[in-house]
């Protein structure tokens, strides 16, 4: 068996350390399939992981880390074979099982899907939860038949991974879409992935009334909280919010009057134990409908030694777009 490099936190006497150190093969957990890690990515869960600022893992010592792409290096699995380009997003690596912040992973079989021939492994992590989630929203509102002729959407934590793939993807499918941020500054940056119009989050921050003016058809939230609320008292009749993260908050301070007098609709969307076959619409989804020139505009690179503070980056909101961490 060989070491390699991981980043590994514990929980012990002194509190949550985190810190790099050589791993063991024979320390990884059960699995059918041990995978050479290439490239992975910092979402807003692995900066809570990092940081320890909400109980994201639940065993200790872990691999923080909820994507990856790479190589399969042996399987016993029957739909994999040494050489074989995988990815993983979420089903609790990172947080129960030890995850992507690592030069080798034993996973699940189960768990991975084959890597999109249109995508290296870096677009992948480029994309990562944040960007299969913002497709699994989209899919959530076009299943409950909104399309573009319906009117705006309206997309929250704009700047951040999540809404800068959900922009990508929705101005290339003809919507006009309404960027909400906290960061005047990325202005030029949100219309270049294709914002129609610049709203202050602001206006999204107060206590929401029962029923608003009706603004959009749909929204894409990754905060939650106030925020989402708002969202609901200003959709229009028949609309829906898919909701997705909760980076403003868990609590949800509102009123069934968006529900039950403009019939609007609420989509939860989960991506971690999603199943297969969502999962394989969505990368497909991405594959097709996402343009890669904007996918290179919302994404920076840093190497490995660099994710533990990239982790604190991106709870302080000063992350714009998707990072992909070269790890191989």
């Amino acid at each position: 068996m060989t070491a390699f490099r991981a980043v590994v936190v514990d929980k012990g006497e002194q509190g949550y350390a985190c810190g790099f150190r050589d791993f063991d093969e024979t320390e990884l957990m059960d699995g059918d399939v041990t995978v050479r890690v290439t490239h992975s990515t910092v979402n807003y869960k692995d900066g809570l992981a990092l940081t320890g600022k909400a109980p994201v893992v639940r065993r200790f010592p872990m691999i923080p880390g909820i994507d990856f792409a790479g190589e399969v290096e042996s399987s016993s699995h029957p739909d994999w074979k040494p050489g074989d380009a995988v990815v993983l997003n979420g089903w609790g690596i990172g947080e129960t099982h030890l995850g992507a912040y690592a030069q080798k992973a034993r996973v699940k079989g189960d768990w991975l899907i084959r890597r999109p021939a249109g995508l290296s492994a870096a677009e992948t992590m480029a994309i990562g939860t944040a960007g299969y989630t913002a497709a699994l929203a989209v899919i959530a509102l076009e299943k409950h038949g909104l399309t573009p002729d319906k009117g705006p959407v309206v997309v929250t934590g704009a700047a951040g991974g999540v809404g800068s793939v959900a922009i990508a993807l929705l101005s290339k499918l003809g919507w006009q879409v309404i960027a909400s941020t906290g960061r005047p500054q990325e202005a030029d940056y949100l219309k270049g992935l294709g914002a129609a119009e610049i709203i202050d989050r602001q206006e999204l921050a107060g206590p929401a009334k029962p029923l608003a003016r009706e603004r959009w058809a749909a929204g894409v939230d990754s905060v939650g909280s106030t925020t989402l609320a708002n969202l609901l008292s200003m959709t229009r009749y028949n609309g829906a919010i898919a909701a997705c993260g909760l980076a403003g908050g868990m609590d949800l301070p509102s009123s069934v009057a968006p529900f039950i007098l403009r019939g609007v609709a609420l989509l939860g969307v989960d991506s971690v134990m999603a199943a297969k076959a969502r999962r394989l619409e969505a990368w497909s989804r991405l594959d097709r409908d996402l343009d890669r020139a904007k996918l290179a505009a919302l994404t920076t690179t840093i190497p490995f030694d660099q994710v533990i503070e990239t982790g604190q980056k991106i709870l302080d909101g000063t992350v714009r777009g998707r990072v992909v961490v070269e790890i191989g």
